[in-house]
């Protein structure tokens, strides 16, 4: 047995629990921790407090879904989340003209296209993820703010309307994050891609030398996660028929927070993007028992931000020195 599989070494040392054990005992527990306070909540055991639940999840699970890829692949994340969504909702509602059709195009091509960039400069000339995306966030606010003159910008049609449909009572973006959730989980486990992800999280100078596609792999990683950016980008605008240059709020915390909580390593090399979808059910249930007990956005961002610095020391740090 290694050191990772058991509890007690045949010397009687201690061993670790493999991650994803860890995880789910963690997820259990603040599942547990979340019972008393949710059902003791006014309107929270309610079906249509569930329904707003579920299409919060689908905001941030869908971009968290898409972030698992970067993560996995050891590109750590990107905080230019919010400003793209922003971009692309923009986008979105400006070219409404043109019909349903041509506008989603161009807001999927607008959000793949910049993430991509930045994941080849990442991939191929080795750029720090962290300040690359700082400053790519910093650029694309005030692309944004530029785009719309600082005023909101509305709609040209009403095309969009149809992206607020309810399929058997539920939004259609929840419908879409289980989709998006399938299609990555299947492309991590099932390509050559997103096997060559998982190496190349795990050790990056390694896969190099071994010759993997480092660079196009990453692009390849960061690209999706772009897709799904630009998903989440059309449905906000869609929501709340309007974008300005604060649409994309917390975005982006919550989505690594998502990740996190569902167990992707910070470092790479392991993650699951059904697991990062709980991650993101669990983050808009904390988050809607704080609104229902009026807790302000700055609460509920410091308890997000506590539990996210529990996993990371609980589960990520573990796992760590469990390789080392």
């Amino acid at each position: 047995m290694t050191a990772e599989t058991g509890a007690v070494a045949a010397d009687g040392s201690a061993r670790r629990w493999p991650p994803r054990v860890v995880t789910a005992g963690l997820a259990a527990l603040l599942l547990a921790l979340l019972l008393v306070p949710a059902v003791t909540t006014p309107r929270f055991l309610t079906l249509d407090n569930a329904r707003a639940i579920l299409a919060s999840a689908a905001f941030v699970g869908i971009t968290s879904v898409g972030a698992t890829m970067v993560m996995i692949a050891g590109s750590g994340v990107s905080l230019a989340t919010s400003q793209i969504a922003t971009v692309v909702a923009m986008f979105f509602l400006g070219t409404q003209h043109l019909g349903l059709g041509a506008a989603l195009l161009i807001a999927l091509a607008a959000g793949v296209a910049l993430n991509a960039f930045q994941g080849a400069v990442i991939g191929y000339w080795k750029a720090d993820p962290i300040v690359l995306t700082i400053a790519g966030g910093f650029a694309i606010g005030g692309a944004a703010t530029w785009f719309s003159g600082g005023t909101t910008v509305y709609p040209g049609g009403r095309g969009f309307e149809v992206l607020n449909a309810t399929p058997l009572g539920l939004p259609l973006a929840v419908y879409v994050l289980l989709a998006v959730t399938m299609v990555v989980e299947w492309t991590l486990r099932r390509t050559t891609a997103g096997r060559q992800m998982y190496l190349i999280g795990e050790n990056r100078a390694a896969a190099r030398a071994a010759g993997l596609p480092v660079g196009r792999v990453t692009v390849l990683a960061w690209a999706v996660s772009g897709a799904c950016v630009a998903l989440t980008g059309v449905f906000l605008a869609s929501f709340t028929t309007s974008a300005t240059v604060t649409l994309g709020g917390t975005l982006t915390l919550d989505a690594i927070a998502a990740v996190l909580v569902g167990g992707t390593a910070i470092s790479g090399g392991h993650g699951s993007a059904v697991r990062t979808l709980g991650g993101a059910v669990l983050i808009s249930v904390i988050s809607d028992v704080l609104l229902l007990r009026g807790y302000s956005t700055g609460v509920q961002i410091l308890v997000k931000g506590v539990l996210v610095l529990t996993v990371v020391l609980v589960v990520h740090v573990r796992s760590g020195r469990g390789r080392r």
